[in-house]
């Protein structure tokens, strides 16, 4: 019998003024994963937007990040991706997005990338430690994911 296990992982980096300032892995949900399958079959559409939220709420119950995950628990913003659709390398694809000065600012907890401006697919998630965005602040968060 042949075996051959088809994974996806994520890491992303986050910069604040040009200065990374945090690097995190993340899960691809199995809402991603059922996207990822659509994709390979000609349907939905190309990831465009990534979402920053505030959720403070101990990594337990609901909050914590896990595959049945399909939305932020406490979305902030939500912009469209430098590159929609991503931009691919061998076996990985990268996003990137930036929060301009003004846009998106607090106490920044987690991340995910979407098929649309609201709702949509979410591919991946995270939740990382507070990176404090100030109102004069760019932020720039840039997501791998690998299949391997």
């Amino acid at each position: 019998m042949i075996n051959d296990n088809l994974t996806l992982t994520g890491a992303l980096t986050i910069s604040v003024n040009n200065e990374v300032v945090q690097e995190t892995n993340n899960l691809v949900v199995t809402v991603g994963k059922e996207w990822v399958a659509k994709r390979m079959a000609g349907q939905d559409s190309n990831m465009t937007h990534m979402a920053i939220g505030t959720d403070t709420t101990p990594n337990s119950g609901a909050t914590i990040v896990n595959a049945t995950n399909t939305t932020l628990v406490t979305e902030l913003d939500r912009n469209a991706l430098t590159t929609s659709g991503g931009t691919v390398s061998g076996a990985t694809i990268s996003y990137a997005c930036t929060w301009a000065a003004a846009d998106g600012t607090g106490a920044i907890t987690e991340a995910g990338i979407f098929d649309a401006a609201t709702g949509g697919d979410m591919l991946a998630r995270t939740k990382f430690d507070v990176v404090n965005k100030g109102a004069a602040d760019s932020m720039t968060i840039t997501w791998t994911i690998t299949v391997s």
